[in-house]
């Protein structure tokens, strides 16, 4: 697969029918909870999962997604998807960039980057890292591309 950079992680989807709107392609919301999914399986890779989460009493949570939609997937297409952690200031805030393909023909279907902010679950109120974090998400840390939006 040509990957915009090295280092990918990388998730299977496959599109069905309840991912099918009225136009017939999958729907925009659809991909959202598709770089949710990555964004956790990947997570749960370097070791921070949602037991470690609860645990520490923080979480990553989205601040803000920015995605270009650049091509449909329909019913029964296998597609790939991969994320990178971009920027990290370790301390409070993170970004992971995101490419979704479809392998039969090589088309990117997406591009994403997505903002995320360290909280306290128990209070949901912004908060340092922990040095877990810090160093869980630090390893899988690349340089980012350049993202038109």
């Amino acid at each position: 697969m040509s990957w915009d950079r090295e280092g990918a992680y990388v998730i299977d989807v496959q599109v069905s029918a309840e991912h099918i709107d009225e136009l017939g392609h999958a729907n925009n919301a659809v991909y959202v909870s598709w770089l949710e999914r990555c964004a956790w399986s990947h997570s749960q890779s370097l070791g921070l999962g949602i037991e470690d989460y609860r645990r520490l009493d923080r979480a990553m949570a989205v601040l803000r997604h920015e995605i270009d939609y650049l091509a449909s997937a329909y019913e029964g297409d296998r597609l790939q998807l991969a994320t990178w952690i971009c920027e990290s200031d370790q301390r409070l805030r993170m970004k992971r960039q995101f490419q979704l393909v479809r392998p039969a023909d090589g088309a990117t279907l997406l591009r994403a980057q997505t903002t995320f902010v360290c909280i306290e679950l128990s209070s949901g109120k912004p908060k340092r890292m922990p040095p877990e974090f810090v160093e869980g998400y630090g390893k899988a840390l690349v340089e980012p591309y350049p993202l038109e939006l």
